[in-house]
């Protein structure tokens, strides 16, 4: 037997239809109040019309410039992966030893210093100059998406 929950039924209501005499219910004004330019048919009105009154649109000055939404990608410096030596580099090895503040951002290795561990890099990205040092090194670098956040129900469940 199918479930409440799980029923397939949509909604199966018509739109009201106004100005089809009192009884229909929506009748004479048909919800548009008694007078004035909202209750007029051809009433086009802008959403920013106050009614003659100077729009918010126009009061408040423009924001000049540019403002990005992507978050930055946390950079980590070549000199810094000496330390994992012999160790895979990720995402979550970067997390536990507090290079980066969170896993599930963006992760770019720079070059900065000098690399002489051989490591397998996997981050979500390098550098030329970065990736031509650690295949200098004797190490290898692949890129690799970035890891999604788990939800708390399946991290519980997978704890048990």
């Amino acid at each position: 037997m199918t479930k409440y929950n799980e029923l397939l039924a949509g909604p199966n209501k018509d739109r009201k239809r106004v100005g089809r005499g009192i009884a229909a219910g929506g009748g004479k004004t048909a919800g548009r109040g008694t007078k004035g330019q909202g209750s007029r048919t051809g009433k086009k009105l802008r959403a920013t019309f106050q009614g003659g009154q100077r729009t918010l649109v126009r009061a408040v000055p423009k924001a000049r410039g540019f403002k990005s939404l992507r978050t930055p990608a946390q950079v980590v410096y070549l000199d810094t992966l000496n330390n994992f030596e012999g160790t895979t580099v990720d995402h979550a090895a970067l997390f536990e030893q507090a290079y980066i503040s969170t896993p599930f951002h963006t992760v770019k290795v720079i070059s900065r210093g000098e690399l002489t561990a051989a490591l397998t890099v996997k981050v979500s990205g390098a550098s030329k100059s970065a990736q031509e040092a650690i295949a200098k090194a004797g190490g290898s670098f692949e890129k690799t998406a970035v890891p999604l956040k788990q939800s708390t129900k399946v991290a519980e469940a997978s704890d048990k």
